[in-house]
């Protein structure tokens, strides 16, 4: 789940200021990142994305220096006789399994464990980012749709799973669809005739809204919630509430709902029940009355690679259920943690990546049956860096970098790990007990290597050890040859 980070409005802030101060290449195998000044263009992989003015006074500082073609590769030997010490670190407990492989070759530089299955808590979100790339692409947007209901006057919301739809502008994810947008449409369509009642469509998703593999506090403790095809601002009761801590309502679909008919100008009070759309298809025309099933309003999410990297950038566990649930939908297997695990296995082995090394019950990682093996989550960051598959790049673009956003961000500090910083761009995962990390680095030379390091026996109380004996690892990668 990784560590708290800003909350509140602040956290929001800071997010559009990560998407507008990180310029992002992918270039063949390689990646620069620079940081520009404190308001400056995003290059994303949207591209009809506005971009906000720039302030060319502000020159770039170098955030993560791009790998040289011309480098020189590490050796395994080289890399063993740098990660061999490390690794035995007792606070990484008793199973500690890595993979190191050089992005540019594909080559294996080292494996202690690597094609082992282990718990990867928020790694995980990893495979589901590449695996909604591939299945839906960077441009696709979630749609949430009102329609006429059967009743006169009835107006049916129609839950897509899009997780970041907010109520009005003060949402909580930057860009977001709105409920204020979607009921000035209805009442349009609707040619001055009052609705009489909402109801909610949320079936899209069947299914439990918990996994049975989640923590008991889960729930509750603002990292997770139900898991529903309606909501707004992530389950959110209040969205200036920090992601620590923040309480979700008990049942987010019928939550929406309820803002949905105050929008409308319903009565206060008025009871919002669940329901199913009746099927119809085309648009109101104004001055009639609408048939049941008849569109009268939609509203878009972000495109998908904007929603993977609010997924990865705050590793957002409620975005990362929607988007599984979105690879599902796309394979006709039902939107359901059940149906999206078998519909993420069914992608990451399209893709030609070793999926009996991959046994997943959610998208999140939140889950301690998910496994995954450390060599799967090299292959699938080199294939994705690689340029054979342009689209999975949208990956990068929310990884945090070491010593400067994210999860990373209060990490890559000290003398014996101050190499990883603006070095490594990388996916933390974090359950008790278990503590992961996946992503890239360039080394001293400018190769860049992929790398994973999964431990699911650590010791207890010794969270911090455990992240510097972790961040150890891939400082030294950052700062040797390794030849």
């Amino acid at each position: 789940m990784g560590p708290p980070v800003a909350t509140g409005r602040r956290r929001r802030n800071r997010l559009a200021v990560l998407a507008s101060v990180l310029l992002l290449v992918v270039a063949g195998v390689g990646l620069v990142v620079v940081r520009p000044g404190p308001v400056a263009g995003w290059l994303g992989a949207d591209p009809g994305a506005q971009v906000p003015p720039r302030m060319p006074e502000v020159a770039p500082v170098p955030v993560l220096s791009g790998p040289s073609s011309a480098a020189p590769a590490p050796t395994p030997d080289g890399v063993r006789a740098a990660l061999d010490p490390l690794v035995r670190a007792a606070a990484l407990g008793s199973r500690v399994n890595v993979s190191v492989s050089d992005v540019g070759t594909g080559q294996p530089l080292y494996g202690q464990g690597a094609d082992d299955a282990t718990v990867p808590a928020s790694v995980t979100k990893l495979v589901t980012g590449v695996t909604v790339l591939a299945a839906r692409g960077s441009a696709y947007r979630i749609t949430t749709r009102a329609v006429a209901g059967a009743a006169p006057g009835e107006v049916v919301i129609v839950g897509g799973g899009d997780p970041t739809l907010a109520i009005d502008a003060n949402g909580f994810y930057p860009g977001a669809a709105r409920l204020d947008d979607l009921a000035e449409q209805v009442k349009q369509a609707l040619g001055g005739a009052a609705p009489t009642r909402v109801t909610v469509d949320s079936t899209l998703f069947p299914g439990p809204v918990f996994e049975p593999g989640w923590d008991a506090d889960i729930p509750t403790g603002g990292y997770g919630g139900a898991v529903t095809a309606l909501m707004t601002d992530g389950a959110r009761r209040d969205p200036d509430a920090g992601r620590k801590g923040a309480e979700r309502y008990a049942e987010p679909d019928l939550a929406a709902g309820r803002a949905f008919a105050r929008l409308l100008g319903l009565p206060a009070g008025t009871k919002v029940t669940k329901g199913t759309a009746p099927a119809g298809t085309g648009s109101a025309s104004p001055g009639t009355v609408p048939t049941p099933g008849t569109e009268l309003g939609r509203v878009e999410s972000p495109p998908m690679v904007r929603l993977v990297d609010m997924m990865i950038t705050d590793s957002d566990n409620l975005v990362a259920e929607a988007l599984a649930r979105q690879v599902a939908l796309a394979r006709n297997q039902p939107a359901s943690f059940v149906g999206a695990a078998a519909a993420m296995d069914q992608v990451v082995a399209e893709l030609g990546l070793p999926a009996d090394e991959l046994a997943l019950a959610d998208g999140s990682g939140l889950s301690r049956t998910n496994r995954i093996s450390p060599s799967l989550l090299t292959d699938l960051i080199a294939l994705a860096g690689n340029g054979s598959r342009p689209e999975l790049a949208g990956i990068f673009g929310g990884l945090p970098v070491g010593g400067w956003s994210g999860t990373l961000d209060d990490r890559y500090g000290t003398a014996a790990t101050r190499a990883g910083a603006g070095a490594i761009r990388a996916k933390t995962g974090t359950l008790t007990g278990v503590h992961a990390i996946a992503g890239l680095v360039t080394t001293a030379d400018g190769r860049l290597l992929t790398f994973a390091v999964l431990t699911d026996k650590t010791p207890a109380g010794t969270p911090d050890a455990t992240r510097l004996a972790l961040d150890r690892i891939g400082a030294t990668l950052a700062g040797c040859g390794c030849r």
